[in-house]
């Protein structure tokens, strides 16, 4: 299981035991505070001092293990059941996002922008996985991308998390940090860590849903002592610490992540260690033969075609029937989440074959929301097909005035008849949505930021640039919408 901050220690020990292979018995024992020695100006540890916290993050990941062989991995964790083991849960949004998603969407001018950082961007230290089950935007960062400190700018790097946080902040976001990799040969020093903590004010803060802290050492421990005085408990408690990549099956879509080898590997050195338990596919609607006959989520559009006999899936049909009479002046339609018992409630419901009655005391229209994004980001392939996210991601490099007549011969052309006619349905649905936008706030803009991601993604990792355009390609749905089905 994954970890609060404040429950690293007993909770780590507790689960494997002190006589786990491979494992530390004092690793998490230790709750005493480190006496760390500053310099004058209160933000640079003494170089004695750095020396040693260099020692510890080096004993935590030795430097044998460190530089791993790139493998052509046989990724299993990406392969799960079709059914959609891998979202099984995930952590509830709370409250309203107040703020317009206007500097969310990517577009060419922001792209542009973007290649400034290009001598920081070509690590890859950090990357945009998509969306959570909530469509909430992640943001992983990889310590074993991580360049010599001898030569890289930190300083760079502050300015780029900070420019890639800025497209995001506005809605909810969680970042995943692979803290496996970081030693003394590329970690930043204290002084950047607590000035990075410093600039990324309330705004970064309050839309952050969760920070994963995966594969941590004793290492992040003692930083965890050092900023402790610095840290609010509201932000403390949005900290997690996630002792296997397993663990994250239950917070996200781990198919969307794309995990370092050297974090696979030294991973499933841990797993095959501490042989831990992971009971993930309990309760599900699953059966050792597949999916039932009636599922509904985690599963095709062929699928529910072949033994439902509908195009357009009841779970599409339904959420927007009820919403067009009881959703459309809802103000933040889709950008708030509903309860997490209740979700699994209706999802279970739909899977078994069961009716749903939206109607009833249980739901709201929050419920219906959430039900219709989690049925199209659970489909096993976005509505738009993989094959055309090539070809959307690339829409932005031809000329501004053919995107429209692009679009549409794309529809016509190369999605298939029952995709079309069910994305026709949905984005038909988003036009009276936007119809009603002076009271639900919801602008084309707004609902490309949120739909976008559950129209489209890629086989693999989404960079900021893909992410932009598939947003953008939302976009002219939304706004387009006479001129791009007319099939």
């Amino acid at each position: 299981m994954s970890h609060n901050l404040e429950d690293f220690g007993e909770e780590t020990r507790g689960a494997f035991g002190d006589d786990a292979a491979g494992v530390d018995p004092e690793l998490f024992m230790n709750t005493d505070e480190p006496e760390l020695e500053f310099d004058v100006d209160g933000t640079e540890l003494s170089s004695t001092k750095e020396a040693e916290l260099d020692a510890e993050l080096d004993e935590g990941f030795p430097e044998n293990d460190i530089h791993v062989p790139q493998l052509d991995w046989n990724i299993e964790l990406a392969k799960e059941a079709e059914g959609g083991a891998f979202r099984s849960g995930a952590i509830t949004p709370d409250g309203i996002i107040e703020e317009d998603f206007e500097k969310v969407l990517g577009t060419p001018q922001e792209e542009e922008a973007q290649s400034e950082f290009s001598d920081v961007e070509k690590y890859g230290i950090i990357e945009v996985a998509g969306d959570d089950l909530w469509g909430r935007k992640v943001i992983v960062f990889s310590s074993c991308k991580l360049p010599s400190n001898k030569t890289f700018d930190h300083q760079r790097l502050l300015q780029y998390i900070r420019h890639t946080l800025d497209q995001y902040v506005e809605e909810d976001y969680v970042i995943v940090y692979f803290h496996y990799g970081l030693s003394s040969r590329n970690k930043p020093k204290l002084s950047w860590l607590m000035q990075a903590y410093k600039e990324f004010d309330r705004k970064y803060k309050k839309n952050l849903k969760a920070l994963y802290l995966v594969h941590p050492t004793n290492f992040i421990k003692i930083l965890w002592n050092i900023f402790k005085p610095f840290i609010s408990a509201k932000f403390g408690r949005k900290m997690m610490y996630v002792d296997y990549l397993m663990e994250l099956k239950n917070h996200l879509h781990f198919d969307q992540l794309s995990v370092p080898p050297p974090v696979l590997e030294y991973d499933a050195k841990k797993v095959a260690a501490r042989k831990p338990q992971y009971p993930y596919n309990q309760g599900t609607s699953q059966t050792d033969g597949g999916p039932l006959k009636t599922q509904q989520f985690g599963v095709t559009l062929q699928f529910i075609k072949e033994h439902s006999g509908r195009i357009i899936p009841v779970v599409v049909e339904q959420t927007i029937e009820y919403l067009n009479v009881h959703g459309l002046e809802v103000e933040g339609i889709f950008r708030r989440s509903a309860n997490a018992v209740t979700l699994r409630e209706v999802q279970k419901k739909y899977n078994n074959g069961e009716p749903v009655d939206y109607n009833c005391d249980a739901y709201d229209v929050h419920t219906a929301a959430v039900i219709l994004k989690t049925f199209l980001r659970e489909l096993q392939e976005p509505i738009l097909t993989f094959d055309l996210f090539e070809p959307v991601t690339r829409l932005n490099v031809i000329d501004s005035n053919k995107h429209v007549f692009e679009t549409e011969r794309m529809l016509r052309e190369e999605l298939p008849e029952d995709n079309y006619i069910i994305l026709k349905h949905i984005v038909h649905f988003l036009t009276e949505v936007v119809s009603h936008s002076d009271v639900n706030k919801m602008t084309p803009m707004n609902l490309a930021i949120v739909f976008g991601p559950n129209l489209l993604w890629s086989k693999g990792q989404a960079s900021l640039t893909t992410m932009g355009a598939v947003n953008s390609f939302a976009l002219i749905l939304i706004k387009n919408f006479e001129d791009v089905f007319k099939r």
